[in-house]
């Protein structure tokens, strides 16, 4: 499948970055300047000179390239070629500007090698979401193409002190196959696309679990964060009065590291925050 491409000047950075021209989210976004505001904050948080990252489901390789500059070392996996061909593109853009360095692996995380259809979002083309069977109603029309899978633990090895995963639904497969790296990743954050409405493979009660059993202490990702138990993100999650098709959320979560890290002023908030929710 072939992508229009357009490249962009990003001044906060002083980098030049390549986005899909026919993109109604994430191209825009970062052609005003900037894509998930608060999520990119807590990973710039935890993206420290000479760490390693973990990026699954990297897209154009935002989150990728703010760990190259940040002096990191960042893994990315993209499975879609001409999405993953852009990514690297400005993975080598970063490189040059940034001290870190990074590489692009051309796969889905998955839990095993192997290969699937993925359907390329409709416009969207930051919702390209693996299939078992038809397409998706709510994606609309749109092309299916063949990617290739592979588990992370086959291509990197931990440890990472930040992880993030948006992988559109396959999040739990992704962590089937990245059990060496998470079991290495003692010290570790964490940012995770949570999506009921999408996830394949095991329940959201068992994504949540699994965070849980793994010693994170989560939240939602947000400008003010604060430790939630995981009863109440599903709750939140699974609210009937929320579109299950756009009520997915991102998370963060922290292991062995400090949950607050966005300074004073946003912890003070997220306090008020956790008094009213409790």
């Amino acid at each position: 499948m072939e992508f229009r491409t357009k490249t962009v000047h990003l001044d906060r950075f002083g980098l030049d970055f390549e986005i899909l021209a026919d993109d109604t989210i994430i191209g825009p976004a970062i052609e005003r300047g900037s894509w998930e505001g608060a999520e990119t904050a807590l990973f710039r948080a935890h993206a420290t000179p000479g760490c390693r990252v973990l990026d699954l489901g990297a897209n154009v390789g935002w989150f990728a390239v703010q760990a190259i500059l940040a002096g990191a070392e960042v893994h990315a996996f993209e499975p879609v070629p001409g999405i993953a061909a852009l990514a690297e593109r400005n993975i080598e853009r970063a490189m040059e500007k940034g001290t870190g360095k990074g590489t692009l692996h051309r796969f889905a995380a998955g839990a095993e090698r192997g290969s699937a259809e993925i359907a390329i979002g409709a416009g969207n083309f930051g919702d390209n979401r693996v299939v078992e069977g038809g397409r998706p109603d709510d994606m609309g029309d749109g092309e299916q193409i063949t990617i290739q899978i592979a588990a992370v633990d086959e291509l990197v090895e931990g440890p990472f002190r930040v992880i993030k995963i948006d992988t559109q639904g396959s999040e739990w497969h992704a962590f089937q196959g990245m059990k060496k790296a998470l079991a290495a990743s003692r010290e570790c954050a964490l940012l995770l696309e949570f999506w009921p409405y999408a996830l394949r493979g095991g329940s959201p009660e068992q994504l949540l679990d699994l965070l849980v059993g793994e010693g994170f202490t989560i939240g939602k990702a947000t400008e003010a964060p604060y430790p939630m138990a995981a009863g109440r993100i599903l709750e939140q999650a699974l609210d009937p009065a929320r579109d299950p098709v756009k009520g997915g959320m991102d998370l963060y979560g922290v292991r062995g590291l400090p949950f607050h890290v966005l300074g004073g002023k946003a912890r003070l908030k997220s306090m008020v925050r956790s008094f009213k929710e409790s």
